[in-house]
């Protein structure tokens, strides 16, 4: 065992593990054990229970978001001040600024990729399970050679083995076709993700910001380099990868609907919303409430016009 196999042990043990749980409960529901609709449902269980476990990091990841978004303009002004300046010195101190800034706001800008990240290993877990199966290799635990050789016959459809891809299809028409309809599956629902994410959930401080740009930059590189490697991955993995981006898209979609971005297009659609709703029940609209100085304070506040000599004179009697 070589030292990479060595350190996805573990997630390899627990992946087999949740794909057996799941083969077992539809074995019991009387679906046949070696039907590739069985295992697929077995991979889509997998993702509820992987995803799941990762949305307390995606909470944490909408919170890191809207701290960077308070802290854009700040960023904006340490860019603008070394702004044309090339040399070392300025960029060693503009990377202080900035760094400094994170850490006294409590920012991570590498948490908005830490579901993405921690998501890759599983996928090569995967990728690892299913072509050991595909190979007629007995799994690391709860996959035994039953199983494994099972799950490595199973095909989609009854026509296309999942643990085969583009590249291993030997000429299976079925295959490519397949993964064909897949990649371009998942490239649209994550481009569909990131776009209503930039499109609705933005503040008129983010947009203006560099940021901005480069996001929109990644929004249509990352669905093209996720198309060009997913020609690689067995039909598993990648369905696994299609309905993970299903379940994001939904989770953003939830996110951006019911706590949207402050400022953002999102956010006065919401307000929009929730004003009809309180004119169908009938309430008030929500105005926020302006004290009126009263005639008291009006008095104690108004200017005592200044008088002259003459006046004051005339007043008194004198």
């Amino acid at each position: 065992m070589d030292f990479f196999s060595l350190i996805l042990w573990p997630i390899k043990w627990v992946i087999e593990a949740i794909l057996v749980g799941w083969h077992s409960l539809l074995m019991l529901a009387g679906m046949d054990a070696a039907s590739g609709v069985t295992w697929v449902l077995s991979i889509t269980g997998l993702v509820v229970v992987i995803r799941a476990l990762l949305i307390p990091i995606f909470v944490r990841q909408i919170k890191s978001q809207r701290r960077m978004m308070e802290i854009a303009p700040q960023l904006k002004k340490i860019q603008d001040k070394y702004k044309g300046k090339r040399d070392q010195f300025s960029r060693e101190a503009m990377s202080r600024e900035t760094m400094a800034l994170y850490k006294r706001t409590g920012t991570n800008p590498l948490s908005s990729c830490l579901p993405l990240l921690l998501q890759m290993p599983i996928f090569l877990s995967l990728f690892y399970v299913l072509s050991d199966a595909y190979a007629g290799k007995p799994g690391v635990g709860l996959l035994n050679e039953q199983l494994s050789r099972q799950f490595g016959d199973a095909e989609l459809l009854g026509l296309a083995p999942l643990g085969s891809s583009m590249i291993t299809s030997d000429g299976n028409v079925w295959v490519i076709v397949i993964a064909s309809i897949l990649v371009v599956l998942m490239t649209a629902s994550q481009f569909i993700t990131q776009l209503q994410i930039m499109s609705k959930n933005q503040s008129p401080e983010m947009k203006a910001s560099p940021m901005y740009k480069q996001q929109r930059i990644l929004l249509y590189l990352l669905p093209l380099v996720f198309a060009f490697s997913g020609f690689a991955f067995p039909l598993g993995v990648m369905f696994y990868w299609f309905v993970s981006n299903l379940w994001t898209m939904v989770q953003q979609f939830i996110v951006i609907r019911n706590m949207p971005t402050p400022g953002s297009e999102a956010a006065l659609a919401r307000e929009a919303r929730m004003a009809k709703k309180r004119q169908r029940r009938g309430l008030p609209t929500i105005v926020e409430d302006v004290p009126e100085p009263s005639v008291e304070e009006h008095k104690k506040t108004q200017r005592q016009q200044p008088v002259g000599k003459n006046r004051a004179k005339k007043k008194t009697g004198k």
